[in-house]
């Protein structure tokens, strides 16, 4: 297993090395599958090229896949990167390889399971360890097999490994399905429940624009607590779900620009520019409402975003 992780890594590595030299792109930005990833992406995308001259590519990736060709070279940018959720890889391509650099600039962010309000009510339900008692799971089961379900997240998240994890440590994966889905269904799902008064649950986490959709409340659990929080993601370890557990909160999160390292010497000015962009919790939770709810091309919105906030843009090229 191990030695096919690494052929996958270095075949990845090498497809998008072959993508890269086959194109005259300056800088390429992998866009990860969720909005504020690329809302970001495609607000880089706009500043560098307008600021700086250079030519820039989008290209879809998962987490590895995106470290992986910013290792190679071959990407250059990851334009959320949140940790701990990608601590694995944080670790592995910053500190141990060092091809990989990290604006220090974090937006703060939280995750857990939520409910809307009226759930809440109708159910009684108050506390995540809640979902392992049947009786409580049946409130959310919507096929008739007597368990209920829940969004854990989307494919290739890494929160998405961590809820599998968090869900075995409180003991509801026994009681309850982990559906893994697209954002964008999921959220569409909330609505649906919401406009029928149905009962539902699903990971959550800001900056988002769903806190400003409709009125939820977060599920209560024991605060972090580092001693018993011990994860390991499945690029590291086959036995990962089993080696790990974490029957407490997540612990505060911060979202950093990610930048290969070979832009420091290949285009200066872009690494520099990189390394100051800062965000607000507000602004990606906006860009987010603009992508989602207004329906707005990421395009479209990332121009105007860098008109509107070009006092913001000026202090990343200083």
């Amino acid at each position: 297993m191990k030695i096919l992780n690494q052929c996958r890594s270095l075949c990845v590595a090498l497809l998008f090395a072959g993508v890269s030299s086959a194109q005259a792109a300056d800088v390429v930005i992998g866009v990860p599958n969720w909005p504020s990833a690329t809302a970001t992406a495609n607000i880089l995308k706009v500043v560098l090229e307008d600021n700086l001259g250079l030519e820039v590519e989008l290209q879809n990736g998962t987490n590895p896949v995106i470290f992986e060709a910013m290792d190679s070279g071959s990407m250059h940018v990851h334009p959320e990167v949140w940790l701990p959720n990608q601590a694995n890889l944080h670790k592995k391509f910053v500190k141990s390889r060092g091809t990989v650099r990290m604006s220090p600039n974090g937006v703060p962010s939280f995750q857990g399971m939520c409910v809307t309000k009226a759930t809440a009510k109708r159910t009684g339900i108050a506390n995540i360890a809640d979902l392992a008692d049947p009786d409580m799971a049946k409130n959310f089961d919507t096929n008739g097999d007597g368990r209920g379900e829940v969004w854990i997240g989307a494919s290739g998240w890494a929160s998405t490994n961590i809820e599998k994890i968090r869900a075995k440590s409180y003991g509801y994966d026994e009681t309850m399905e982990l559906l893994e889905m697209d954002e964008a269904l999921a959220m569409a799902k909330v609505d649906s429940a919401v406009a029928k008064n149905a009962d539902h649950v699903f990971y959550c986490y800001t900056p988002n624009h769903m806190f400003a959709l409709h009125d939820l409340v977060i599920l209560k659990e024991p605060k972090y607590d580092a001693s018993k929080w011990k994860i390991i993601q499945p690029t590291d370890d086959p036995q990962w779900l089993e080696k790990s557990s974490a029957p407490v909160a997540w612990d505060l999160a911060y979202l950093h620009v990610h930048y290969a390292a070979s832009l420091e010497k290949k285009h200066p000015e872009a690494a520099s520019l990189l390394s100051r962009v800062k965000l607000t919790t507000d602004l990606v939770s906006r860009m987010t409402f603009a992508l989602v709810v207004k329906k707005m091309s990421a395009a479209d919105y990332a121009k105007l975003w860098a008109k509107e906030n070009a006092q913001l843009v000026d202090s990343w090229l200083k």
